[in-house]
């Protein structure tokens, strides 16, 4: 530096700047030190976030006042540096040379303030509303002009002021340099466009718009936790989720990681496949013997192939931000071994005499700032992997909903819907834990060494007795985690057991109880518990010892440490430096050694997770291609071609050599004995079987209709809709053709009447009605329509027949499938197609396959008796409706089967009467009449709509309680543990903790033994005591443990399962109308999950914060 300040200007004295009561820096330090750290670290940073901004452009933002505000005070410093410049340039004109230091730092500080300028006015193009690159540059540059302003008045007062320019320029460069930092602490405008501009009222979460200072010290929350102390928070208070955070882009971001896994996966099996068959022939074309080695290694070729990755896959989708968050725990894991080496100077500090006092404040200072600092930046990194989590469980259950929808039915055998709850709930929830400590994989062993490393800087070679205790404990946790992931898989086949079981209670909890069969399926329940509950018992022993081991690890570092200190030579004191010291970084190690064993069990728990997961999303799907869907000119809607389908790829096929070719506008029966395989032909036409063989084609949208409707928890105007908007006319004329008006008079609120899970409060007939209005109302090209008269009676379904399905009904020029057992419609319908065991048996129309006398001629013998029965009652309807029509609409009557063979008498009656039903269609007075009537009806129900009707909720939201959790619910806690047991347990606990202090006074008073002179004799009193005490916290811990988790926590599980499980069976059916089954699943899945596992742990970690 002599070159740079000369010879007059030395750049470090120690007596002015330690020594001195009164401290200062030289001037050459001052001068080149302080000024260049701001301007090295934003010339340092700037490459980076300038590459930053490029790839993360937010939108615009308007030049504001605060903006130009901003960059007119950048300007000035820049004229304020170059003046201090210009000014030596001028001295040197003038022969008054001074040293290079005045021509260098003004110049890389001056173009240091334009490039700040530069990035003000880049970052208000790429939409930054507040820097956090900038707020840092001037907290540096107004720290680091601190000490000059300081030392400037000092000498003012001292010698006066020499160079009043420069003594001008600096108070101006560091008042500016103030007000940046100023304001840089408020926000920019929103950017244009963005949503915080355009639509305000969404309650955005101020996260989004929060300033640096403000993300730092979560500022932006306050209003919230204000909002919250003074009353209740409720579901609209809260803000909206921050773009990024949503499942909207969350899901498919995993998604297309996970599809690249598999993808890759699959391009490597064709190589592998491709090797070993090319070397099984070659062994075989040779016919050379082959050695018991050659065939293992052929082998191994051929299971080299890996399944996907899903591990991988989440790795690459949320793997950038959690590395931020793990960027932050490095930073204060090395900054926590700060304050130890701050306390031994400290410590140092009290026992020299004549240290000036500034020493003890500023090292008291600095401890403060490092532990601020550390908690500043903890709670940032626990942010990041706070938010990871969350997206990782959304994700997964994201993916894994999106998994079940397409699934092949072979793999719906294997993955029940008990699994499937369970991976979305407590295997989904396993990945969101792990993730707020799964840095202390790396953290943990980085700290165990740091502070090994310190500690032999104190003790010396006897921190090896320590690290020894470390290295034993190693195997033994590695045994129990091991152990501890057997019973993890256990105990999750339990549960899954146990949730498919409640689910199939929930899904026939009607027929449950009208069998009075409560008590059966309650010991079955309890039974599959009763299994579970016993391994969760063997994982609690292990957890204990696990618990036990690690707990006192720090104490037995110590103990062994300390003893071995002080017994290997007489002449190592163990005085206050050294104990205190050692105790911090003990306590430092603590943390780790406690963690690391609750990290690793909760891996192993989230590694049974993982592979669950994986082996779920690995399984099949539904092809799409079986299905041909786009648009191509041709006739027929539907064709398929000698199809052949299965259920399973490795079941015998369902149906066989199917031809068919459907018409566009026409109306095809599918008609056949009960198993041959009609429904599966809608099924094959959906896409849901396996194609074995030939092709099918379905040209346009496709509605379906199932035989057993699905409901939607919502109106029954929702349930219609389907989320297309309403249409009134529309609307009505879908009520009307449904038969479905009448039904509006009955329910309380219309067709706003609430409907419950799985239509539990409607009829089969109205659940039928409605799927069906339903799939008329999405208006689509193509209806499948699985027997949707079965479910109603005879006069409805002829009405629906007429209206909707029938050659003048509403779908008259869509294409209809209709599977159907009746005959009575037949008919009237275009083309019949009949199936027999699997396979098409005729096709043709009613007259042509009547005089072929084939299958569907034994057809009609084998229903024709049902049907004349249903059929008194649909004549009696007509006879009560007669009336309603001026002239006589059956006096028309053609009949439509007079060239039939003559079966029987009874046969050709009844096809008579049919002839009578399907020619009222025919009449036009008929269809004017039933047109006046739907309108008139039309009209007065639109008048009647005009009423407003207050419709009661049937399914409540759920309630959840809000404040401070009652007394109430710890009191039924702690019964359920046992109330005497539950104050035996706290005074476990207090003597836990009454054992640790006694180890730490009872050191604090070893240390003293220095001082007294009495250091050789007490020595064995000493370490015995010690270590008497810490086998006594040993022991206490065991036995609480042992006790809480294996025992009473375990009792309380169970007894809080029996009495839920008891209350939901003995509940009425009426609880199960307004009452989701999801919302019961998720009580007996993941709370009684909480309840098993995390309760303990909470209430472990609580009692020892005392």
């Amino acid at each position: 530096m002599e070159h740079l300040c000369g010879s007059q200007l030395p750049f470090w004295e120690h007596n002015l700047t330690l020594q001195a009561e009164v401290p200062d820096l030289p001037e050459c330090f001052q001068l080149t030190v302080l000024p260049w750290i701001p301007c090295i670290y934003l010339w340092l940073v700037f490459p980076l976030y300038l590459f930053y901004l490029k790839r993360n452009n937010r939108g615009y933002i308007m030049m504001s006042i605060l903006n130009r505000i901003k960059t007119i005070f950048g300007l000035i410093l820049w004229v304020v540096c170059w003046t201090d410049l210009f000014t030596s340039f001028h001295e040197m004109q003038q022969g008054n040379v001074r040293p290079p230091i005045y021509f260098v730092t003004p110049l890389i500080v001056g173009m240091t303030m334009l490039l700040a300028t530069f990035l003000i006015q880049f970052e208000r193009l790429k939409g930054v509303q507040s820097s956090g690159v900038l707020f840092i540059f001037w907290t540096l540059s107004v720290l680091c002009a601190i000490v000059p302003f300081r030392s400037k008045i000092i000498r003012a007062n001292q010698e006066g002021v020499t160079d009043k320019l420069r003594f001008t320029t600096f108070y101006m460069y560091f008042a500016t340099t103030l007000a940046e930092l100023i304001l840089s602490c408020f926000n920019e405008n929103p950017p244009l466009f963005s949503s915080a501009a355009t639509d305000p009222t969404n309650n955005p979460c101020p996260e989004s718009t929060a300033g640096f200072l403000s993300r730092l010290t979560f500022w932006w929350f306050t209003s919230m936790a204000i909002k919250g102390y003074r009353s209740s928070l409720e579901t609209k208070d809260l803000w909206s989720l921050n773009k990024q955070d949503t499942s909207e882009l969350v899901i498919p971001k995993l998604l297309g990681e996970w599809e690249g896994e598999k993808t890759k996966a699959q391009s490597t099996e064709p190589g592998v496949n491709g090797q070993a068959a090319y070397a099984k022939a070659a062994t075989e074309s040779n016919h050379v013997a082959t050695s018991p080695e050659e065939v293992e290694v052929l082998l191994s070729r051929q299971e080299e192939t890996r399944p996907p990755s899903f591990l991988r896959a989440l790795l690459k989708a949320f793997g950038p931000y959690f590395l931020i968050g793990s960027a932050f725990k490095l930073l204060q894991d090395l900054i926590s071994f700060v304050n130890p080496q701050l306390l031994r100077m400290l410590i140092e500090f009290t026992k020299r005499t004549g240290a000036p006092s500034w020493w003890g404040f500023s090292l008291a200072f600095m401890m403060f700032g490092c532990a601020l600092l550390q908690t500043l930046i903890l709670h940032q990194h626990f942010q990041y992997c706070f938010v990871t989590g969350m997206r990782l469980r959304t994700a997964i259950i994201g993916a894994i909903y999106r998994k079940s929808l397409v699934i092949t039915n072979e793999a719906k055998r294997s993955s029940t819907v008990g699994e499937v709850v369970n991976l979305m709930s407590v295997d989904a929830q396993q990945f969101m834990d792990l993730t707020t400590f799964l840095n202390m994989l790396w953290s943990a062993p980085l700290q165990i060494v740091l502070a090994l490393f310190f500690l032999w800087q104190n003790l010396g070679p006897s921190v090896l007795a320590g690290v020894a205790v470390m290295i034993l404990l190693i195997p033994f946790n590695a045994v129990i985690a091991m152990k501890t992931k057997t019973y993890q898989v256990e105990q999750m086949q339990h549960k899954d057991a146990r949730i498919k079981l409640m689910n199939e209670i929930l899904n026939g909890i009607k027929v449950l109880k009208l069998y009075a069969w409560e008590a059966s399926f309650r010991e079955k329940v309890l039974q599959i518990r009763q299994k579970e509950l016993a391994v969760l018992r063997k994982a609690a022993y292990l957890g204990a010892l696990s618990v036990m081991a690690w707990t006192s690890a720090p104490f037995l570092v110590a103990l062994t440490t300390f003893a071995v200190y002080v017994s290997v030579d007489e002449n190592n004191v163990l005085d206050a430096e050294k104990a205190f010291v050692s105790l911090s970084l003990f306590n430092i190690l603590r943390f780790p050694l406690n963690m690391l064993p609750q990290v690793v069990s909760s891996l192993v728990q989230t590694n049974v997770s993982l592979k669950r997961i994986q082996s779920f999303l690995s399984h099949d799907e539904l092809d799409p291609d079986n299905v041909d869907r786009k648009s191509v000119a041709s006739d027929f809607a539907v064709t398929v071609v000698n199809g052949k389908f299965s259920w399973a790829k490795k079941d015998l096929p369902t149906l066989h050599n199917i031809n068919v070719l459907v018409p566009q506008g026409s109306l095809l029966a599918v008609v056949g004995h009960v198993g041959c395989g009609k429904s599966s032909l809608v099924s094959a036409l959906l896409g849901e079987m396996e194609k074995l063989e030939g092709q099918v084609s379905v040209k346009g949208s496709v509605a379906y209709v199932p035989q057993q409707a699905w409901i939607q928890n919502a109106t029954l105007r929702d349930n219609i809709l389907f989320g297309r908007p309403y249409m009134e006319q529309k609307y009505r004329c879908v009520l009307d053709a449904c038969a479905l008006t009448p039904d509006l008079d009955v329910l309380p609120g219309g067709d706003q009447t609430e409907i419950g899970e799985k239509g539990i409060n409607l009829s089969g007939g109205q659940r039928q009605r409605v799927s069906l209005a339903r799939a008329l109302y999405s208006d689509a090209d193509i209806y499948l329509l699985d027997d949707p008269l079965s479910a109603v009676d005879a006069h409805v379904a002829k009405h629906i027949f007429d209206n909707v399905i029938g050659p003048e009904g509403a779908l008259c020029r869509k294409t209809r499938i209709l599977v159907t057992h009746g005959i009575s419609f037949l008919p009237q319908v275009d083309n019949i197609l009949v199936l027999v065991d699997g396979r098409v048996s005729e096709m043709g129309s009613y007259q042509d396959l009547l005089k072929q006398n084939g299958a569907f001629a034994e057809f009609l013998r084998n229903y024709s008796l049902e049907d004349i029965i249903e059929d008194d009652e649909v004549t009696e309807v007509l006879v009560d409706e007669e009336e309603s029509f001026p002239d006589d609409a059956l006096s028309n009557h053609t009949d439509l089967v007079d060239s039939e063979p003559a079966v029987n008498e009874a046969r050709r009656q009844f096809m008579r009467q049919i002839s009578i039903m399907s020619n009222d269609v025919e009449n036009p007075k008929t269809k004017s009449v039933r047109r006046r009537r739907c309108s008139e009806r039309r009209h007065g129900e639109l008048q009647q709509e005009k009423k407003e009707v207050k419709v009661e909720k049937l399914i409540q939201a759920e309630a959840a309680e809000t404040g401070r959790v009652k007394f109430k619910v710890y009191w039924e806690y702690a019964k359920a543990v046992g109330p005497l047991l539950s104050l035996f347990i706290c005074l476990l606990y207090t003597g836990q903790s009454a054992a640790a202090i006694g180890a730490n006074i009872w050191l604090s008073q070893w240390t003293n033994d220095a001082q007294d002179g009495t250091r050789q004799e007490n020595v064995q009193m000493r370490v015995g005591v010690y270590a008497a005490l810490g086998i006594t916290q040993g022991a206490l811990i065991l036995a609480n443990s042992l006790l809480c988790r294996a025992y009473s926590m375990l009792k309380a599980a169970h007894i809080t399962h029996l009495n839920m499980l008891h209350a939901i069976l003995r509940a009425p059916q009426a609880f199960f109308e307004v009452t989701p089954s999801g919302r019961v699943l998720n009580r007996f899945s993941k709370d009684v999950d909480t309840i098993d596992t995390k309760i303990p742990d909470n209430v472990d970690i609580w009692m020892r914060t005392f």
